[in-house]
């Protein structure tokens, strides 16, 4: 059986699974990358932890090689370039290295872009050409399709809107250092900000003033809000009334059929999605009013970030005559 390994590099978690040419994730093993801050200990690990899911399958496999999405990784060098989440610094040759341990074709690229693949092979823009896949997790991550072909830039680092100044250079910093930047507001983290700074501005009564920011979590902003806390209802809609502004800015560039959303933040459900499709409407340029779509990913949110890296390999059989 053909079978291509995943690999989701994230700043806190490392995901890695055995993906099948329908996008099934078979099995999955999930690690602390911040437990190996030493990047040749790191790459042993992910070694040894493609040996185990091989060795655990249960039936022999045919790797055809292994696809890896994470963040400011440069698919043209193979690199990861001055990520801002991650403890390697400057500009890591993870691919070049990994090869020294796993004798296979490997790719590498930014985990955004990585899951725009997958989308197109194994979720729901299997019959798109245009359009943007958005993550919305620690930070904000977009993979831009456009004519059918997805646009990785010059030098392998298009997408990174969640960079793109939204305050004109007023505001709060990005992890890349961008006073102002999108991920900045539109994220989980962003939304925890939100959350204190709804809170100072604001005399509402609300649950969250007896939390602390470093255990505020996603799930109880959301349960908050389905409560009725006001400020709950106040942060999402100041954090879905900026993605939208943002979301219609970029229509303007490629204009996408759809916008695919992925990650933490949406599994607020409506209390982001309502507001986020009432105000990007509004904000739509009139000729693209009524065409653009805003949905959920079509892969299963545990294992999307692992189908999409693995999406870099497959395309590339996929696209290989018989």
């Amino acid at each position: 059986m053909d079978i291509v390994i995943g690999i989701d590099i994230g700043g806190t978690q490392t995901k890695m699974g055995l993906v099948d040419q329908n996008g099934e994730c078979h099995d999955k093993i999930i690690f602390r990358t911040k437990d190996y801050p030493d990047l040749d200990k790191y790459l042993d690990k992910i070694k040894e932890t493609s040996e185990e899911l091989i060795k655990n399958f249960g039936k022999p496999v045919n790797v055809l090689g292994c696809g890896i999405g994470a963040p400011n990784a440069s698919s043209k060098n193979g690199t990861i370039e001055n990520a801002s989440n991650l403890a390697w610094k400057g500009s890591v040759p993870l691919v070049e290295k990994l090869k020294q341990r796993m004798d296979m074709p490997i790719r590498i690229m930014n985990d955004a872009s990585a899951a725009a693949l997958g989308e197109m092979l194994f979720g729901c823009a299997k019959n798109m050409t245009d359009f943007i896949v958005i993550t919305l997790g620690t930070g904000f991550g977009a993979g831009i399709v456009a004519n059918g072909r997805l646009i990785d830039g010059f030098d392998g680092f298009a997408g990174e809107l969640g960079h793109v100044d939204m305050t004109m250079g007023d505001g709060r910093l990005t992890g890349l250092g961008v006073r102002g930047g999108l991920e900045a507001y539109v994220s989980a983290t962003g939304l925890k900000r939100t959350i204190m700074y709804m809170q100072s501005k604001y005399l509402s009564e609300s649950r969250f003033r007896s939390i602390a920011y470093n255990d505020l979590h996603g799930e109880d902003i959301t349960k908050a809000a389905e409560e009725g806390d006001e400020i709950a209802l106040m942060a999402f809609d100041y954090t879905a009334r900026i993605m939208a502004q943002a979301l219609a800015n970029f229509t303007a560039f490629t204009q996408p059929e759809a916008f695919i959303l992925m990650g933490g933040l949406t599994n607020s459900g409506k209390w982001i999605m309502d507001p986020l499709k009432e105000y990007f409407e509004k904000f739509l340029l009139q000729v693209y009013k009524g065409k653009v779509k805003l949905i959920l990913s079509g892969m299963e949110g545990k294992t999307a970030a692992i189908c999409g890296a693995a999406a870099l390999i497959w395309e590339n059989h996929k696209n290989q005559p018989n």
